[in-house]
């Protein structure tokens, strides 16, 4: 592509990003750092792990996002019973009193589908957890003797954080091919409180969504785009070795001189973030970047995507596993407070 054709669709599907996030503002307000991160996630194609307590507008927020992207939206709920096969298909029978098959989520959107939502997770057994990571690692599955391609689907889940009795919490490695855990918290405005209780246009989740443009984005272009999109935005030498005393601090922050409350930071973390996760570190820097207006990552734009890319990946020591929640955010705020800026 003609490097002057490369900068104009650049510009072009920046405009249309930033007027995707505007409208999906407009239906789901006091969200507009997820909207954000989700619009990195979009653009950098990556999976994301949604944090948040129930009924914080999670499904809206990824059906305003599916309307502007274009392409099917897909659901299923975790429950302890749920089979792998469910996801693929479901089996019945019919009025004849004979067995029918259907398609499940994953097959009925197809090729077609954008975006798939794993409501609580951790509610599934691991067998399930395992065939949804070959889909968002492959973008395919078998069933029916054939593979079946899902070349543009997003994988979101979200997790019951509450409730323990019949959950299987993701492992590590189950975590880390989650690109971001995006925060959906209550809003703090009391303003924006009182709209989200009492004005009723918040309480129709069809109608909200109808009011995003559909088909904002060609979802089927995202792939190729975001390839040109990674290839175009350049980093510098000091910004890569930046990145690298970052990724090391994650590993061994008392090296750094991280100092957290109460806590023998020597002794906290059991394993930094992995190759994969620095990467996708980079590939969310650079959609960063981009939505910013630049064609080069600055530090602030890795610390924009910092805590939602690292976090979920760190696993600590056991004696502080049940405080990780908290001692990731107040890790990751420190590497970046401490580790010296180029």
């Amino acid at each position: 592509m003609d490097m002057a054709m490369k900068d104009s669709q650049l510009v072009d599907w920046r405009e249309q990003a930033l007027i995707l996030e505007n409208a999906v503002g407009k239906v789901i307000v006091g969200q507009e750092r997820a909207i954000r991160l989700m619009t990195i996630a979009i653009f950098a194609r990556g999976h994301v792990l949604l944090e948040g307590d129930v009924g914080v507008g999670k499904t809206t927020l990824l059906r305003a996002f599916a309307r502007g992207i274009g392409g099917g939206y897909e659901r299923i709920e975790g429950t302890v019973d749920l089979m792998p096969n469910d996801l693929v298909y479901h089996t019945y029978l019919g009025e004849d009193g004979r067995p029918r098959v259907d398609s499940g989520p994953l097959l009925r959107g197809g090729e077609s589908l954008s975006i798939f939502f794993f409501n609580e997770i951790n509610r599934a057994r691991p067998q399930v957890h395992a065939l949804l990571l070959r889909v968002m690692a492959e973008r395919s599955l078998e069933a029916f003797k054939r593979e079946h391609q899902l070349p543009h689907v997003l994988v979101f889940a979200d997790r019951n954080q509450v409730e323990k009795e019949e959950t299987f919490e993701l492992p590590s490695a189950a975590r880390d091919r989650f690109m971001m855990e995006i925060p959906i918290v209550i809003p703090a405005d009391r303003d924006t409180r009182k709209s989200l209780v009492f004005n009723t246009r918040f309480h129709d989740t069809e109608a909200l969504t109808e009011q995003v443009s559909p088909g904002i984005f060609a979802f089927d272009r995202l792939n190729h785009f975001s390839a040109e999109l990674q290839q175009h935005i350049q980093t510098s030498p000091v910004l890569e070795n930046y990145a690298l005393d970052l990724w090391e601090a994650t590993q061994t922050p008392a090296k750094f001189g991280i100092k957290i409350d109460g806590i023998d930071v020597a002794k906290l973390v059991h394993s930094g973030a992995s190759p994969r996760g620095m990467g996708m570190l980079l590939k969310g820097a650079r959609v960063h970047a981009w939505l910013m207006g630049r064609d080069y990552v600055q530090p602030e734009d890795i610390h924009g995507v910092f805590h939602e890319i690292v976090a979920h990946r760190l696993v600590f020591s056991s004696m502080y596993q049940m405080r990780r929640t908290a001692l990731a955010r107040e890790l990751t705020s420190g590497i970046i407070r401490t580790v010296a800026v180029p």
